[in-house]
């Protein structure tokens, strides 16, 4: 590991721990004063030990002046895989600095499926700089992969395949491997793909079995027991779940008449799944797909959409609370007591949103389980309720003197976590029913809910048992 990344000591403290596999502050520190120097040499010497993913890093951790100023030094030295590994809100500010030929070289390192990540959201002229850039063959590929629908399969594989015929042995694989050119050779692979006459994939062979296997073995004999063939019209979500379900390395990719046409590996399936759980959390939170790097205004107009939503579920809570005035002038008590149940209800229903929206993702939450999920979080919510409606109808008590409304908040607690446990659950599941993202909808609704239902049920029952 470079001496620029802070390591983990086993014995460390948390604070520590969260340090670890992060540039040092006194690298990045040099780094932006050999910058501030000019000094090219030195700038090279700190930046040559670093990994691809943290140049990427700390590109996206500086300022923009910074960061333009760095690239224009470290010049020809820039790698391609630092452009793959940048967030797409850097990228393109970082590709429209580079030079025609450090961008030429840059790319032609790259593998095509990362060249396809890394032009898709450009805009035109980029894209096409960087088609240009590439060897005819290179974007005769990217050209063929671009043509798939986003977020498909045949967007996510690359077309650098390594394959075999079913009848060959392992002699014959590892001198066809040994005569072909370097270049003709995807940068990492993990499987030969065996194929029949038609180039139908038949089953995989790993690199490892046929490094320990001898010569006159055939291929066909040590194929891999778990075998996915990947469609290429195929979600690159479902991509994921595949890999992650079934643990593969990496899967062949086929068009309509079943014929090999590329290969998924294992870092793009876990790229997939990392940015769906990325995209999940945010939109949970009503914040979009924003990074550190926007600016004010990008990230202004992508969280002001979620507040305007937020504005009327609280007008309808509002109005709810504005039907019993009455009630509230006569009992002040209801106004101090009221938002501790709106709150408990909101929490509650934040739980079960969250454990509900997680599991249909990873597809855990089915038809066969849907109404066992259900009523365990309706009962959840009902256990809650009352180990906290005996705390709050107690405080209710000691706080205020009266018994009465001590039940009146014990009872509405009840009521709001058990709805909170059936919203929570319900809503995302009917979403999903409907084609709707539940991650990107549900919150709103949920909240809607459980304080509409809080509010009604605490001033409701004291207008009917206190008044």
């Amino acid at each position: 590991m470079s001496e620029q990344i802070e390591e983990l000591d086993p014995a460390a403290s948390p604070e520590e721990r969260a340090e670890a596999y992060v540039l040092d502050r006194k690298a990045v520190a040099a780094i932006l004063e050999a910058v501030e120097a000019n000094d090219q040499a030195h700038l090279t010497q700190l930046m040559e030990p670093l990994h691809a993913a943290d140049i990427a890093d700390l590109l996206e951790q500086i300022d923009e002046d910074d960061r333009a100023a760095l690239i224009r030094l470290y010049g020809q030295e820039f790698d391609g895989e630092i452009l793959s590994e940048l967030d797409e809100s850097v990228r393109e500010e970082v590709i429209s600095i580079l030079t025609p030929q450090v961008l030429t070289q840059a790319v032609r390192e790259l593998d095509s499926d990362d060249v396809v990540d890394l032009i898709e959201d450009l805009e035109d002229a980029q894209q096409e700089t960087i088609l240009d850039a590439l060897e005819e063959t290179d974007r005769v590929a990217v050209e063929q992969a671009l043509n798939w629908p986003e977020y498909s399969a045949g967007r996510l594989m690359q077309r650098e395949v390594v394959m075999a015929p079913e009848h060959w042995t392992v002699g014959q694989a590892i001198d066809h491997l040994r005569a072909t050119k370097e270049e003709d050779l995807p940068d990492q692979f993990y499987h030969i793909v065996m194929v029949d006459p038609r180039l139908h994939p038949v089953g995989n062979v790993t690199l490892g079995k046929l490094m320990r296997s001898r010569r006159e073995t055939r291929l066909a004999d040590i194929l891999e027991e778990t075998f996915q063939i990947i469609p290429a019209m195929r979600d690159e979500g479902d991509v994921a779940y595949a890999f992650n379900q079934y643990h593969l390395i990496s899967a062949p990719v086929v068009d309509e008449e079943g014929r090999l046409i590329g290969v998924i590996t294992i870092d793009d399936a876990m790229a997939v799944l990392d940015e769906e759980h990325e995209e999940d959390i945010l939109r949970l939170a009503g914040v979009g797909e924003g990074s550190l790097s926007d600016r004010v205004t990008e990230t202004t107009k992508q969280r002001l959409p979620w507040l305007a939503v937020n504005l009327v579920t609280a007008i309808a809570a509002s109005v709810v609370i504005s039907q019993f005035e009455a009630a509230i002038a006569q009992i002040v008590a209801l106004a101090v007591l009221m938002p501790i149940v709106a709150s408990m209800g909101g929490n509650a229903g934040t739980q079960s949103l969250t454990v509900a929206v997680r599991a249909i993702a990873t597809k855990d939450l089915t038809g066969s389980n849907v109404w066992r999920v259900i009523r365990r979080e309706v009962l959840v919510g009902l256990v809650n309720g009352l180990i906290f409606a005996v705390i709050m109808g107690i405080v209710g008590v000691l706080w205020f003197g009266s018994p009465g409304l001590g039940y009146v908040i014990a009872t509405a607690m009840v009521i709001n976590l058990v709805v909170a446990g059936l919203a929570g659950t319900g809503i995302p599941i009917l979403l999903e029913r409907f084609g709707v993202d539940p991650a990107l909808a549900s919150g709103a609704f949920v909240t809607t809910v459980t304080d509409v239902v809080g509010f009604f049920a605490f001033l409701g029952l004291a207008a009917l048992v206190l008044l």
